[in-house]
């Protein structure tokens, strides 16, 4: 499978990228910084560029089969901006699936199931900037034709792999507090090779 990975660079992107490979896919990431790429692999294409660039974005998708993409919102709209790019280059080369890294920000919250986490008292975090940028995206890919799927951690330490851990469509998993970036890389790669949670965000916690 010919795998876009964008967000290479961050912690869930590399761990994506190692994942990929070693079930020898081919990758291609997109990455502003080609040096930070420590992985020398014949399986893997990088392109230097700027998600914001249509032209690099474009570029980027020939001949991809799935898009995953784990951009983080740098504390500025890239991420919603860079969704509409995405989006488009997508419909353009007929590619349907993409998977992002998401928030559990973005899931319904429990106590007040009508808006999202971050909108209730459920949300400890004192600003709420990352998840708004997150909820555009959902809004955004909601409104494509095309098969999203959003996994949504919560609080996210390096951490070790520990292969177990519960996942939620649209919530977080009950008493949820932590999931590793190993894990949360994990089951987000999963997907590529399932349609069971398509259109849908997934809570995922130990």
């Amino acid at each position: 499978m010919n795998i876009l990975i964008l967000g290479a660079t961050g912690r869930v992107g590399s761990q994506l990228v190692t994942y990929a490979l070693h079930d020898r896919h081919h990758v291609t990431v997109l990455v502003r910084t080609p040096e930070k790429i420590q992985i020398h692999s014949e399986n893997l294409t990088i392109i230097q560029g700027n998600v914001l660039n249509k032209a690099d974005i474009v570029r980027a998708m020939h001949g991809i089969d799935v898009v995953i993409s784990a951009l983080n919102t740098d504390g500025t709209n890239t991420l919603s901006e860079s969704m509409q790019l995405i989006i488009k280059a997508m419909e353009n080369e007929g590619i349907q699936r993409i998977i992002t890294i998401g928030t559990a920000g973005i899931l319904q919250s429990r106590t007040t199931p009508t808006v999202l986490r971050y909108q209730s008292s459920e949300s400890k975090r004192k600003s709420t900037r990352a998840a708004q940028e997150h909820h555009i995206v959902y809004t955004t890919l909601k409104q494509s034709a095309l098969d999203w799927t959003i996994v949504c951690p919560t609080y996210l330490p390096d951490g070790e792999r520990v292969g177990k851990y519960r996942i939620e469509r649209n919530f977080l998993p009950e008493d949820g507090v932590e999931i590793s970036v190993p894990d949360t890389a994990e089951f987000a790669f999963s997907l590529i090779k399932t349609s069971d949670y398509i259109k849908s965000r997934v809570g995922i916690a130990y």
